[in-house]
């Protein structure tokens, strides 16, 4: 058979790279956000006879708002330049209801509501590339990100355990078995336990009631009264009842609903009277036990069947007829992406929103002032909520980080980042199973692109081809299941040998052969009358079929085999590669499928077409396609190490190149720019698709793997100085400088120009030499650390130093100043207003960097290094042909690290640079090791891939053959320039006098207690006592010899706080840190005394 690949590129033509973001976006704005309205349908008053209907809510076009002009239409480049937040004006249509009469219906504006760039509620949704490019956007840019506050964030999908599937599992710790559920409605979540000790006894536990209830004592609680009703919700099996039996005799003296009601009544109301107690219980067991199943008196006999039915699945593990469930396994598993997220957020603020419009309306009535809802709605309430949340990454429930900025070191970092996938377990905690690398994983997600260290395992990246559910109605499958011949059952014991069925975990009848409607099911689906976001998994060993149609599955595309053939073919390809069938096609016609993990563990797939035999029912659209993008990326991937893939597809994200074409439109807190990328030689069929080859972030190198004087050494590099001054390495650093003229209360306002000399704090004259009248610096100036670029005084602080009787108020300065150890070039000086129109100023500074000793470098296959030593062209080594190699990479790297990929990379390399083409390095379908040896004894070099070289500072021949290809290096954004970091005097600190830390504040560096021993241990005490006292807190501090309290100088004369004026002072040296203490000792109401010697 063809090669399949012209279906991947038919799938991400139709996808793109990030369509799990837009997709649960773009089905939150059009279906769920009018789902949370009609769940709450009205504002209830307490006004007699009076409502608001809440009817049809609407999303408007992003839209930003003007001090002088009001609205105007807001593109996403604008809310980055000028520090907008991207969103979009709500609108909601409400009416009052007054005594059963309904006015006419008004649309009240609610609040903003960010606006996911390239979603349907975008102004970039549809438009062709050149459109595109004009609103100053990068044609590549995927989307799928927010503009809040000018900075891009991205809502990380969440890896959440399934909703309202029940899971068994034993607890090793107290013995017992355990069935568990975590029923979720409407935003709100319980977890509903049932245990089975030791001693065969269940217990319930659920939200808001304390302690365990025995099981019994539910059931009559939900109103199954009788022992025998009870028994047989759980199972008609001899063996079940037997262990369950001992349940019965428990808490004889609960016979009734209405003395189980007050049982549970007594735990959430202590000491309440009787009628509160039963009231309270009802409540609690209709809010909050199994919401999912309703939350009316009504569905009480649902859950006594539900709960019976948790209870045999105890029972069952218990007596070894299942196995637990596997948490890690990824059925059990959903995502929760930005629609899911915003729903949560949304649902929240929306709530809050209500409760003012409510307190805003009565208000207003008891005023007698007319119910006016346009202004009742105070739109900031919902507005600040969610931006709030988008911003700080902070979600209700105390979940942080679940927004993040958006990483755009380079294009693939800013893919990489809208494909993650977090895991919400504590990183403290070695959760050793959820860190491992599942079976179901195979296809679903990268099995090499995950951070080292503490996040390992826990931070994720999705598979290439894999795409997240968005659910469909599951009323639609239940109508087929009835025809299908389904019989609806309402407890579980009425199953008999018959196969379960059940939908997203709830129980929804039984059918004779399990294994065939399975089939019937999906036969169904691939002639496209049910929906394809259905799945359907049978499990022989407990004869259950699953069907899932909820959203959050991570699915994956795979060609469907039948009677032993696949039903791709050749003909098919060649259309697909044609553009005469796309991958919607491909899947309506049954061609292709999606399989979630439940369904998988029904198939057996073929990884390759010649595999294919009678028992297949699956192949493989191509091997690459279990990788991720960042695993893609790495050439002959297969022949690495594992750790090694990991680490090159980590570094990829840390290369510099070209982040976006729009460079000279954005203004970014900080970004590099690569000179001159190349795209790579040897590359991956991947590179194509996501664009890499458009935004590269590299360059191909000549390597030579040789020792060369030992400056190469643990991974150093030696660079050719000659490449340098070609180009080699080269990037500019962009850094943004920005400040406003902000408003403070009492008309007091902070002024952009330059400072006059009565300001307080103006430095010398020639730090503002290059500012404009303005107050600005002019374009193309060249800065050093500490220059002024705008020039900006401030009124004075709470009236500080001036005293209360201000002469005349002194403002201070506040002008922006390069940071210390950076310079450059102004790149460009923006002046704007803020929407509440106030002036606000950008400059950006550009550096060039050259590649220098210290700056980091790494290939593809994990081997990266710093620069060691910047030789001259005449030292390097040269091959007879008088090539130069750019860089000397050590040997010792390549044997324990076991990179073999980047020995045939480089091999390839060579191939391509001779021949003048590109060699395919895709991991699994690459040009082979054997075709490579023979094209190279073909251009006439050794087939090893090894070369005489000369030694360039003697000339003589070196007596060895070394290794030289062509390899494509990276730039990492680790440069010495960016660390570098020293001080003599500097800042210290108000509190402690001690040295400031960090680079940023030009901190001193740490003499830590592990010096200290150090300097103990050679006795040098002189030299310690400079390091820890005159070097950082040293005081002179006066001490009273009659009393020995800490005394002052006054007017020059020295003071004792008790002894007077007229005492003995002795001036002693302590730390400021002592000093500290003694008067912390004093505010405690201790009085610390300092006994004095003469020096003798």
């Amino acid at each position: 058979m063809r090669d399949t690949w012209p279906v991947v590129e038919a799938f991400f033509k139709n996808k793109g790279l990030v369509r799990q973001h837009l997709d649960s976006y773009n089905d939150f704005i059009e279906r769920r956000l009018q789902q949370i309205i009609d769940e709450i349908g009205k504002i209830d008053l307490d006004i007699e006879g009076v409502y608001v209907k809440l009817k049809r809510i609407r999303l408007g076009t992003p839209k930003a708002y003007e001090a002088k002009e009001g609205q105007v239409d807001l593109w996403p480049n604008e809310a980055r330049l000028r520090g907008l937040t991207y969103s979009a004006p709500l609108f909601l249509e409400m009416s009052l209801v007054d005594h059963g009469k309904e006015m006419p219906p008004e649309e009240v504006y609610i609040g903003e509501f960010p606006v996911m760039v390239k979603s349907k509620a975008c102004r970039l949704y549809g438009l062709s590339d050149e459109e595109v490019v004009q609103h100053g956007e990068d044609p590549l840019d995927p989307g799928g990100y927010f503009i809040i506050n000018g900075s891009e964030r991205v809502i990380v999908a969440q890896e959440d355990l399934v909703s309202n599937y029940i899971l068994v599992e034993k607890d090793e710790r107290v013995g017992a078995e355990v069935a568990k559920v975590f029923s979720s409605h409407g935003g709100f979540r319980a977890f509903v336990v049932v245990e089975r000790k030791k001693d065969g006894l269940l217990r319930v536990s659920f939200p808001s009631v304390p302690g365990q209830i025995p099981f019994v004592v539910m059931m009559r609680a939900l109103g199954l009264e009788k022992d025998r009703d009870i028994a047989s919700s759980i199972s008609e099996d001899r063996e079940i009842l037997d262990d369950f039996h001992e349940n019965l005799l428990e808490e004889p003296e609960v016979r009734t609903t209405k003395d189980a009601l007050d049982y549970i009544g007594k735990r959430v109301a202590v000491g309440q009277p009787e009628s509160y107690r039963k009231q309270r219980a009802e409540e609690i067991l209709d809010k909050y036990f199994l919401p999912h199943l309703g939350t009316s008196k009504d569905d009480r006999i649902k859950k006594a069947y539900y709960l019976g039915r948790m209870a045999k699945l105890a029972i069952e593990l218990a007596l070894g007829r299942r196995d637990q469930d596997d948490k890690d396994h990824y059925a059990n598993k959903r995502l929760k992406l930005a629609g899911d997220l915003l729903e949560n957020i949304f649902r929240l603020a929306f709530n809050n929103l209500i409760k003012d419009m409510k307190y805003q309306l009565e208000r207003a009535y008891s005023r007698q002032r007319g119910l006016q809802l346009k202004s009742a709605a105070r739109a900031d309430v919902l507005t600040e909520r969610i931006r709030h949340a988008i911003s700080t990454g902070t979600w209700p429930g105390g979940r942080t980080g679940i927004s993040q900025l958006l990483d755009r070191t380079n294009y693939i970092a800013a893919v990489s980042h809208l494909r993650r996938i977090v895991s919400p377990l504590s990183r403290s905690q070695p959760h050793f199973e959820a860190r491992d690398l599942h079976s179901t994983h195979w296809g679903r997600i990268c099995p090499v692109e995950t951070p080292e260290g503490p996040n390992c395992g826990l931070v994720k990246n999705l598979a290439l081809m894999a795409e997240i559910s968005i659910g469909t109605d599951e009323r639609e499958i239940e109508r087929w299941l009835e025809k299908l011949g389904v019989r609806k059952i309402e407890k579980i014991s009425e199953r008999k040998e018959e196969t379960a069925v059940y939908i997203n975990g709830r129980l929804v009848g039984i059918y004779e052969d399990g294994k065939r409607l399975a089939e019937e099911i999906r036969q169904l689906r691939r002639r496209g009358q049910i929906s394809e976001q259905v799945n359907v998994g049978y499990k022989p060993d407990t004869n259950e079929l699953k069907i899932n149609t909820d959203s959050g599955r991570i699915r994956r595309p795979l060609f469907v085999v039948e009677n032993g053939k696949p039903r791709i073919t050749d003909e098919i390809i060649e259309k697909v590669e044609r553009g005469e069938m796309n991958w919607d096609e491909l899947v309506k016609q049954g061609i292709v499928e999606y399989l979630d993990a439940d369904e998988e563990e029904n198939a057996y797939i073929a990884v390759y077409d010649y595999e294919v035999t009678e028992e297949h029912t699956h192949l493989e659209i191509h091997p690459l396609t279990i990788l991720g993008i960042g695993g893609a990326l790495v050439p002959y991937a297969e022949h690495n190490q594992s750790p090694r893939n990991t680490y090159g597809a980590n570094m990829a994200k840390q290369a510099l190149g070209i982040p976006f074409t729009d460079i000279y439109t954005r203004a970014d807190t900080r970004a590099h720019f690569y000179h001159y990328p190349q795209v790579p030689l040897v590359y991956t069929k991947i590179m194509d698709i996501v664009g890499f080859d458009k935004r590269p972030a590299g360059q191909n190198l000549i390597v030579a793997i040789a020792t060369y004087g030992g400056y190469n050494m643990e991974d150093a590099i030696i660079f050719n100085k000659a490449s340098i001054e070609r180009g080699t390495g080269r990037s500019t650093f962009y850094r943004l400088y920005e400040t406003e003229e902000i408003r403070y209360p009492g008309g007091q306002v902070d002024k952009i120009e330059i400072p006059s000399e009565d300001v307080r704090g103006t430095a010398g004259l020639e730090h503002y030499a290059k500012l404009e009248e303005d107050g600005l610096i002019f374009p193309e100036a060249e800065v050093k650390g500490e220059d002024v670029l705008i020039g900006k005084t401030s009124p004075p602080r709470f009236l500080e130093e001036t005293g209360a009787i201000s002469v005349g108020e002194k403002r201070r300065e506040s002008s922006v100043r390069v940071r210390p150890q950076e310079g450059g070039w102004t790149d460009m000086v923006m002046l704007t207003t803020t929407p509440d129109g106030t002036k606000f100023v950008r400059v950006r500074v550009r550096d060039q960097r050259i590649p220098e000793i210290g700056d980091k470098f790494a290939s593809r296959h994990g081997q990266k290094g710093v620069i060691g030593v910047i030789l001259d062209a005449r030292d390097m080594p040269f091959t007879a042909d008088g090539i130069i190699p750019d860089i000397i990479i050590n040997p010792h790297a390549i044997p324990s690290r076991m990179s073999v990929g980047q020995l045939l990379e480089m091999i390839a390399g060579k191939v391509g640079a001779m021949l003048g083409r590109r060699i395919d390095g895709t991991p699994f379908s690459s040009v082979p090791e054997q075709e490579l040896r023979k094209l190279l004894v073909d251009l006439g070099f050794k087939s090893t891939g090894k070369e005489v070289l000369y030694n360039g500072i003697t000339g003589e021949m070196i007596p060895v053959e070394i290794f030289i290809g062509v390899c494509f290096y990276q730039k990492l954004h680790h440069m010495v320039a960016d660390k570098i970091h020293a001080r003599a005097h500097g800042p210290i600190q108000v509190l402690t006098h001690q040295p400031t830390e960090g680079r940023a504040r030009e901190g001193g560096l740490r003499f830590g207690e592990m010096e200290r021993d150090c300097l103990i241990g050679h006795g040098a005490a002189t030299l310690l006592k400079e390091r820890l006292l005159d070097a950082s807190d040293r005081y002179v501090a006066l001490v009273c010899a009659n009393c020995g309290s800490l005394g002052y100088q006054k007017k020059g004369r020295k003071v004792c706080p008790l002894c007077g004026e007229d005492v003995e002072m002795h001036e002693i040296e302590i730390s400021h840190a002592f000093k500290l203490l003694l008067d912390e000792l004093r505010s405690m109401g201790l009085s610390p005394r300092i006994r004095t010697k003469e020096k003798v």
